[in-house]
């Protein structure tokens, strides 16, 4: 889950309801129905993959014993799993690697277009994948770096 959230970005809320179906795993492409019922196709990379057929291959099977689920990521009920529980596991998982600070699932969706546009990703790109209807709520809470700006300016600019 957390390697799924960190490649594309969803909202926490997205990601427990997303249904089995929206996964598709040869194409690399996750289908999303985001706020105000839009959808949108959010492409992730081999790592989520990987991580993701590995879980449904093993824990999915074992948590679901014989139940069946419209739901990629289940509980023992057969049901999505809540906001709250995947706070929980956030957190627990931070504690384990040693992270002390608070992080939340926003966090990584922060993280998800900050990296991209960090490294030279287009800011409508990232608006379509984060599903902005604005282009200036992506600008607000995805900051580039002043180095990069920096070497933007050298390079661009004729007097940089």
């Amino acid at each position: 889950m957390l390697t799924l959230l960190y490649s594309t970005g969803l909202r926490v809320s997205e990601l427990v309801h997303l249904p089995l179906a929206a996964c598709n795993l040869n194409a690399g492409f996750v289908r999303v129905l985001g706020k105000g019922n839009k959808e949108r196709l959010i492409p992730f990379g081999v790592e989520a993959k990987e991580k993701i057929e590995h879980y449904l291959k093993t824990s999915r099977t074992l948590i679901l014993k014989g139940k069946r689920s419209n739901f990629l990521f289940v509980t023992h009920h057969g049901t999505c799993m809540t906001r709250l529980r995947f706070w929980q596991i956030i957190r627990k998982t931070a504690l384990s690697a040693g992270i002390t600070k608070d992080i939340s699932p926003h966090m990584l969706r922060h993280s998800f277009a900050t990296h991209l546009l960090s490294r030279g990703a287009d800011l409508r790109a990232v608006q379509m994948m984060l599903g902005h209807s604005d282009i200036s709520t992506t600008q607000i809470y995805t900051h580039i770096d002043q180095d990069r700006l920096k070497k933007i300016h050298k390079k661009f600019h004729p007097r940089g």
